[in-house]
């Protein structure tokens, strides 16, 4: 009974905050899902337990944290679920030019990035436990991550979603967002074993195997699904019991298989009929408790996780610094690069920059995988989040700058963008 206590407790504190720093963030043009990440920061060592030490105690004891991050866990499935459903790849074939040279260079760049900046902090906050080879993956990935659900409720926000430049950058970042996530599954694959039994041959051909199946018979299976909500044109309550279990099972073979279970939800979503009106359907089913409630409760557990102290010192700080600006260059500055070369004006590849460089909760699920499976310290841990923290607040006010309101209002008047004809 005083489990569920505790619990319940935590999750009033945890939802009050939330919505209270969410408010103050949407008061100066920041996306809400902002200040939630930064409720969680701030109700965990780094503020609460640094200001109340009794009361962070009295609040969070250590005994009951893992009852709070395995629910916030299974809200992070039905997230990455839906992340996978609003992957739309009708998108990506109307902009594939402009959204593919983008969206590669954007990855490419900061990932050979942060393999250079690995090369630097893998001596000063790693140690021998971590082979390099798995430290300069991870970091490589981290960096080339851009967050989709946040970046769309940027653009949704700022009334850009319907110009050509809010469906250039979600093409962008649905493309950034597969093959981010693939790089991760290698890497996840690659630290499992050789830390585990298992062997990594049979780990991958297991993985493709899986892959296969999702891809050529479950998603044909699935289409049932689009002809009932045709036929009824809802989403009952027993299609939304089949599809959980479709997006449990599919986790519980990822994470059975060695890579991770947000994979398994990942694909469960990408796999899903894209028939619009039962993406929103069932979206509207799943997402308002996901993010109300589930979701803030991830930001939390990750705040308890992470010890802004351990960033003490004008040395650590310097890493952290670094790290922002070899995030914001290799993202900024690769997606810009890309964007001029493949034709865009350079206002217009400055804002793309600017959208691929939102990093946001995506990036937070990254540094937490991270951190699970051993390949970087407490203390990178709590400088990434940082980095995902600032790069993500960036975005709003560095958009108005480049990107003012006149401009894009007359691109959603005409839906004409500047965009030089190929030869």
């Amino acid at each position: 009974m005083l489990q569920i206590t505790t619990l319940l407790i935590q999750i009033i504190v945890i939802l009050l905050t939330a919505r209270i720093v969410g408010w103050g963030f949407r008061k100066i043009h920041q996306p809400q899902v902002v200040g939630e990440m930064a409720a969680g920061i701030l109700l965990g060592p780094s503020l609460l337990g640094w200001l109340a030490p009794d009361v962070f105690a009295v609040l969070f004891p250590l005994s009951s944290l893992g009852f709070l991050s395995t629910l916030s866990q299974i809200g992070l499935l039905v997230f990455m679920f839906l992340v996978g459903l609003e992957l739309n790849p009708k998108l990506l074939r109307e902009r594939a030019r402009t959204a593919l040279v983008t969206s590669h260079a954007s990855i490419l760049i900061p990932f050979l990035l942060g393999g250079l900046l690995a090369l630097y902090l893998y001596p000063r906050l790693s140690d021998n436990g971590v082979p390099f080879t798995h430290f300069a993956l991870f970091m490589g990935t981290a960096m080339s991550i851009t967050a989709f659900p946040v970046l769309a409720r940027i653009l949704t926000e700022r009334k850009l979603l319907s110009t050509p430049l809010g469906g250039i950058a979600i093409a962008c970042a649905a493309i950034d967002d597969v093959t981010a996530w693939c790089i991760l599954a290698g890497v996840v694959l690659l630290v499992r074993a050789s830390s585990a039994d298992n062997v990594l041959w049979v780990m991958v051909l297991g993985s493709v195997t899986y892959v296969g199946v999702m891809l050529y018979v479950a998603r044909k299976a699935l289409r049932h699904l689009e002809v009932k909500y045709k036929q009824r044109e809802e989403v009952s309550k027993d299609m939304v019991a089949v599809i959980l279990l479709i997006v449990f099972a599919s986790s519980l073979a990822t994470e059975s298989l060695g890579i991770h279970a947000l994979f398994g939800a990942f694909i469960a979503g990408a796999i899903m009929p894209k028939n619009r009106g039962f993406v929103r359907a069932l979206t509207e089913k799943l997402e308002d408790i996901t993010l109300v409630l589930l979701l803030p409760l991830f930001f939390a557990s990750t705040g308890l996780r992470t010890s802004i102290g351990l960033v003490s010192g004008t040395e650590m700080w310097f890493y952290c610094a670094l790290i922002i600006g070899v995030a914001v260059v290799g993202k900024f500055g690769g997606a810009s690069i890309a964007a001029r070369a493949s034709g865009m004006n350079w206002r217009e590849s400055a804002a793309l920059g600017v959208l691929m460089n939102t990093r946001g909760l995506v990036e937070l699920v990254v540094l937490n995988i991270g951190l699970d499976i051993g390949v970087i310290s407490p203390a990178l841990f709590a400088m990434m989040v940082i980095m995902a923290l600032v790069t993500t607040f960036m975005t709003t006010p560095l958009l108005e700058m480049i990107y003012r309101p006149p401009l894009y209002a007359r691109h959603r008047e005409t839906g004409i963008i500047q965009v030089k004809q190929a030869a």
